[in-house]
């Protein structure tokens, strides 16, 4: 088990992309099996799986977030990057990275990201 770590903005405005960087420390994003994923949560609302991209580099996408969502990784520095464009205040929420087989055992902490103009 290892602890992720999210990075990026803390306030954006709408419009904006939304990119956020998780970082693994102490293991390996290309591990077999394992898959990469974003887990977001409103202010008052259920949890959202975002999207998540596997060991082999192949990425799925929550269909609601069909074509907004994108992400990416760097295997040299055993990070993966989550990107959400048009950005309106709903997407206001804490922001969570995890990784697992068969469910997500390995999570951030999550980062409170909010967008405001």
């Amino acid at each position: 088990q290892v602890q992720l770590q999210e990075s990026g903005p803390g306030l954006v405005k709408p419009s904006e992309t939304l990119s956020l960087t998780c970082t693994v420390p102490g293991g390996s994003i290309t591990t077999n099996s394992v898959v990469w994923g974003w887990i977001r949560q409103p202010p008052g609302k259920e949890p959202e799986w975002m999207g998540a991209i596997a060991a082999s580099g192949t990425t799925y996408y929550n269909p609601s977030l069909k074509g907004r969502t994108s992400i990416s990784r760097d295997t040299s520095k055993n990070q993966f990057t989550r990107q959400l464009s048009s950005d309106a205040p709903r997407d206001t929420a804490v922001y969570y990275c995890a990784g697992g087989r068969q469910s997500w055992s390995d999570w951030g902490q999550g980062t409170q990201v909010t967008v405001s103009s």
